[in-house]
C-alpha cells in the first residue's frame, strides 16, 4: 500500500489528492463510478463545507464509510461535526457518522468488500485500498481497522439501531 506520513499524519498519495476534484466533479454530474459519493463535511478548525469522494460500504442495509488513507483530514472533521452530506448526481442526503470500534469493524469490511474480493477486475483495487484479500485472516483485518477509522452513516435524526 501507498502512504505518504508527514509529522504523524496520513495522507493520501499525491495521485489522489490531484484526482480528487475530477472525481467530485463526475460524481456529482452522476456518471456511475460504483459505491462512491462525494462527502461533504464542515472543517474543524474553519466551519466551511469540505468535500471528498468517498466510497460507501452497504452491508445489511447499512451504510458505512473507512479512510484508506488513515485518519486524514475528513477523518477529522467527521470527528469534530458527525453531521454530514452524500451526494451523488442530484440525489443528495444529510447523514450523521458514527464512529466503529475497530474490533467491530472487522466483520463489516470483510462483509463489505467480500463480492468486489470476487471480482477478477475489482480485486486488485480492495487490495490496493484495503490490503485485504479473500484469504487475509481476521487479525490481518484488525491490523488494518485500527489504522483506518470507520464510520457508520445513519439518516440524519435517526437513532443509532435503524
Amino acid at each position: 500500500m501507498t502512504r505518504t506520513r508527514e509529522m504523524g499524519r496520513y495522507r493520501a498519495p499525491t495521485i489522489v489528492a490531484a484526482l480528487n476534484p475530477l472525481v467530485r466533479r463526475m460524481i456529482r454530474a452522476g456518471l456511475p463510478l460504483g459505491p462512491n459519493v462525494v462527502l461533504t463535511v464542515r472543517g474543524r478548525s474553519s466551519g466551511l463545507p469540505r468535500s471528498f469522494p468517498v466510497a460507501i460500504l452497504d452491508v445489511g442495509g447499512r451504510q458505512y464509510i473507512q479512510s484508506p488513507y488513515g485518519e486524514v483530514d475528513w477523518v477529522r472533521n467527521l470527528r469534530a461535526n458527525p453531521e454530514a452530506r452524500l451526494a451523488r448526481g442530484r440525489h443528495e442526503e444529510w447523514v450523521e457518522a458514527v464512529e466503529v470500534a475497530p474490533e467491530d469493524a472487522v466483520g463489516i469490511l470483510r462483509a463489505g468488500v467480500d463480492r468486489y474480493l470476487r471480482s477478477r477486475w475489482l480485486s486488485p483495487l480492495v487490495r490496493v485500498f484495503t490490503g485485504i484479500r479473500r484469504d487475509s485472516t481476521n487479525e490481518e483485518i484488525l491490523a488494518h481497522t485500527r489504522r483506518h477509522p470507520m464510520f457508520r452513516l445513519m439518516p440524519k435524526g435517526a437513532g443509532p439501531h435503524t
